[in-house]
């Protein structure tokens, strides 16, 4: 057994379920299923944060790790399933590191969702929550071609892998923007409505689901950074927001 491709296997997979948005709990036991499912290992041991990921395995009397830094994070919750099961499978199934490897390529190369396609979806999202806050038609029109925008905007803005808080000041910037002209252009609209719709688009709600359920299985640290995740993230909106809203 190659126990150096066994840590880059049992790596990679926990690297792909937290940039997919993945608990810190589901990463450490799916990695550990992995290593202990294709090796007589004599001890998996992982230990992962918001940001980095450790894994150590025991063979022989032999300690090997290995350390891997996440910087890019977002949510692809097909991806978790897919390597949940495939770790799963490994425990009551021969596999070999090759097959898991080639599962893995797979996994990664398999097709996410067009940003046509996210997009227009956004733009439903945005008229739903203005449905949801008793917005009128007019409110769930303007609302939806808004949350078109913002999508396309933040589509952009991480192809230029800008960083988050930056993304999210400049896509609050537009919101409010645009929703100052539409209350200029209809004078009978709840720009309030169209706001707080267009805001919702935007608010981290997978990192703060996250932390909550990190925090109760006792996973403080990263509980903790994903809380201050999502109150930077909020921060960021209501500074681009407030700022527009000062100066219109």
């Amino acid at each position: 057994m190659e126990i150096e491709k066994l840590l880059d296997v049992g790596i990679r997979a926990g690297r792909m379920l937290l940039e997919s948005g993945a608990e810190v709990y589901r990463v450490e036991e799916t990695m550990i299923r992995i290593c202990t499912g294709l090796a007589c290992t004599d001890e998996v041991d992982s230990y992962v944060t918001s940001t980095g990921i450790m894994l150590s395995i025991g063979y022989n009397g032999q300690v090997f790790s290995k350390i891997s830094r996440i910087k890019n994070r977002n949510v692809n919750l097909h991806c978790v399933a897919r390597i949940n099961a495939l770790s799963r499978n490994i425990q009551i199934q021969d596999y070999s590191l090759e097959e898991v490897e080639q599962q893995l390529n797979k996994i990664e190369k398999e097709p996410k969702y067009s940003v046509w396609m996210t997009t227009l979806f956004g733009g439903i999202g945005a008229a739903g929550f203005a449905l949801f806050f008793d917005g009128g038609m007019l409110e769930i029109v303007i609302s939806f071609a808004i949350g078109i925008l913002i999508r396309l905007l933040v589509s952009l803005l991480s192809m230029m892998k800008m960083n988050d808080f930056i993304n999210n000041v400049i896509a609050s910037m537009l919101l409010a923007i645009l929703s100052i002209f539409s209350k200029k252009v209809f004078l009978v609209i709840d720009v309030n409505v169209v706001v707080i719709s267009g805001i919702m688009l935007l608010i981290p709600g997978l990192a703060f689901t996250n932390a909550i359920r990190d925090t109760i299985a006792g996973d403080y640290l990263s509980g903790v950074s994903r809380v201050m995740e999502t109150l930077v993230c909020a921060c960021a909106i209501a500074l681009g927001v407030m700022v527009v809203f000062s100066v219109v």
